[in-house]
């Protein structure tokens, strides 16, 4: 939903936030570098792969990759595909393509697994990119063997089952989960197509052990790489009420039927609490003795903001927009 001008106008005046405090957020204790041996096994893996699909979230195009992913598995052809497409804002899409580009990142398609848009475009892709490149020790193979990487929670799995039903008209080979960590081990190699014959390896989500900033993480934690907890559900609401404030994406306002824009997370959770019926009892201390107070219970207010926005409930959205608008990067 986006407002009228006049309203505009009055959310421009209304000293709202210009950046987002950043203060006492600790990212490394968000991103535990765990996640090595998971790694270290797509490496052991890399003899017997063709092709590296790279999945991540069409919503961070420019962030939140593990530049690990490049330093260790480069050597080998590399596709890159955008999932979710249909909670991403791409009205600029091909500025995304031309920054991508500038990372040496040519090869890229955006999908939404969910309903099999552009899934029909991997299998070719793929195949194009292994039939221009040695394929090192596997030469005598009609096979082709892609192994599948990403951060948590991007839709790898859902990547795997959507080229299934595309090509073999079949169901789910793998699980899929709304949070981050279902896929745990580098699996078997599951069949997706017959012609030609290819194979993925489905991997576990691997993030950086470093994170390059707390807007990087915290732009990773709204789209679900990281258990909301670790995070803190209100700060992650937070973060989103200021991100769709500064892009004038006004959709939680007719969402929740508020009277208008609001710069105050307090504020938004309290009136959304109270419209979801979801209240607290909370003891306060008091001259008298204890005394249980009925309060709206913020925490279950902001969960319910965060599955709203990754439901696509609240429109689609470019988390990555300021990258967007900064220079592009030289290949």
């Amino acid at each position: 939903m986006r407002l009228s001008l006049r309203a505009l106008r009055d959310a421009a005046r209304a000293g709202w936030r210009e950046s987002f405090s950043l203060d006492g957020r600790d990212v490394a204790r968000w991103f535990p570098g765990h996640m090595a041996i998971g790694l270290k096994k797509m490496q052991s893996s890399l003899k017997l792969v063709d092709c590296i699909v790279e999945v991540h979230d069409a919503r961070i195009p420019l962030s939140g990759r593990n530049p690990l992913f490049q330093e260790t598995l480069g050597i080998k052809p590399h596709l890159l595909v955008l999932n979710k497409m249909d909670l991403a804002d791409l009205s600029e899409q091909q500025e995304i393509l031309r920054h991508l580009e500038g990372e040496g990142l040519k090869n890229v398609i955006f999908t939404n697994c969910v309903k099999d848009e552009n899934v029909t475009q991997v299998v070719p892709a793929v195949t194009a990119l292994v039939g221009s490149s040695s394929r090192y020790h596997r030469q005598e193979s009609v096979e082709h063997c892609v192994m599948v990487i990403g951060v948590p929670n991007v839709g790898k799995s859902s990547l795997i089952n959507a080229l299934r039903r595309q090509h073999l008209r079949q169901g789910k080979a793998t699980r899929v989960g709304g949070e981050p960590g279902v896929t745990r081990a580098v699996l078997s190699r599951i069949q997706v197509c017959e012609r030609p014959p290819t194979f993925l390896l489905d991997t576990p989500g691997v993030l950086a052990p470093r994170i390059e900033s707390v807007e990087t993480g915290l732009k990773l934690a709204l789209c679900g790489t990281v258990l909301d907890h670790l995070v803190g559900a209100e700060t992650l609401a937070d973060f989103l009420l200021f991100t769709l404030n500064r892009q004038r994406l006004f959709g939680y306002v007719q969402h929740y039927g508020l009277d208008g824009p609001c710069d105050d997370v307090g504020a938004v959770l309290k009136r959304v609490a109270v419209r979801l019926g979801k209240t607290q009892k909370v003891k306060m201390l008091t001259g008298t003795g204890d005394v249980n107070v009925v309060q709206p219970d913020y925490p279950a207010a902001a969960r319910d903001f965060l599955r709203t926005f990754r439901r696509g409930l609240l429109g689609p959205v470019m988390l990555d927009r300021d990258l967007l608008q900064s220079p592009r990067p030289t290949p």
